[in-house]
């Protein structure tokens, strides 16, 4: 079996991360999927950005969630990275899936309601997707199981994903209850022994975050379904020498 690379949040090491310009970085080196993030706006707008708040990735400040898109829009989402990217905007999902037309990776979802609970935008997401109708595999992840049961409800065939750092209990409980397809643990955590007897089927594992060569090779020792790294390209290149 062969380990797919995932770009996280684009291609995070190289790029300003969930930015246009990081998916297309991901895209450009044949990353077989891409992770981003989105967030809820005030005027209920689907962004893609890691944070509850503008400080880290622009040269804005205060929460997503209290700033309508057009006031969102105004930030600069490249600079703090370098230079060259100081036209870089804080994308919607909307623009992401445009860019991605014909893609056929896979596309990893993670719904950002672990600190702040967006009412309806497990909906909103759904929705967009149904409309659009992209070409890439859509994967919802969450360290929020409750966004994972309304995305089963609002569409049953939907394939969700639970993230964890390192107590699975609560992954284990909610795995009972809701078919859960993927589990994505922190490298971190599949250091340990556990993995092993928990999870002896590796094609239901997506670890993150891999960036060191060594945790690459590890898991393409192991056989792990996947990796999501901020290197897609040093990732893909390790692969190719050692999983031919």
């Amino acid at each position: 079996m062969i380990t797919k690379v995932i770009a996280h949040r684009g291609s995070k090491g190289t790029h300003p991360e969930n930015t246009l310009a990081a998916f297309k970085e991901a895209v450009r080196v044949k990353s077989d999927g891409i992770e981003l993030d989105v967030h809820f706006t005030k005027d209920r707008e689907l962004v893609v950005i890691h944070d509850e708040t503008l400080d880290r990735t622009t040269n804005g400040t205060g929460n997503v969630g209290e700033q309508t898109l057009e006031e969102i829009k105004q930030y600069d989402a490249g600079s703090w990275f370098s230079p060259v990217y100081q036209q870089e905007k804080i994308p919607t999902l909307k623009e992401v899936l445009s860019l991605l037309a014909g893609y056929e990776g896979l596309l990893n979802i993670e719904i950002k309601t672990d600190k702040i609970a967006y009412a309806g935008i497990e909906e909103a997401l759904i929705g967009l997707i149904e409309h659009m109708q992209p070409t890439c595999h859509i994967v919802y992840s969450s360290f929020n199981f409750s966004s994972l049961k309304k995305i089963k409800a609002f569409n049953p065939k939907a394939e969700i994903a639970c993230l964890f750092k390192m107590n699975n209990k609560q992954t284990k409980l909610f795995s009972r209850t809701t078919q859960v397809a993927f589990w994505h643990p922190s490298i971190q955590w599949l250091k340990t022994k556990k993995w092993l007897l928990l999870f002896p089927k590796r094609r239901h594992l997506r670890v993150w975050t891999v960036n060191k060569e060594k945790e690459m090779l590890f898991c393409y020792k192991k056989k792990i379904a996947a990796i999501i790294t901020d290197y897609p390209e040093q990732a893909l290149a390790v692969r190719k020498t050692y999983q031919k």
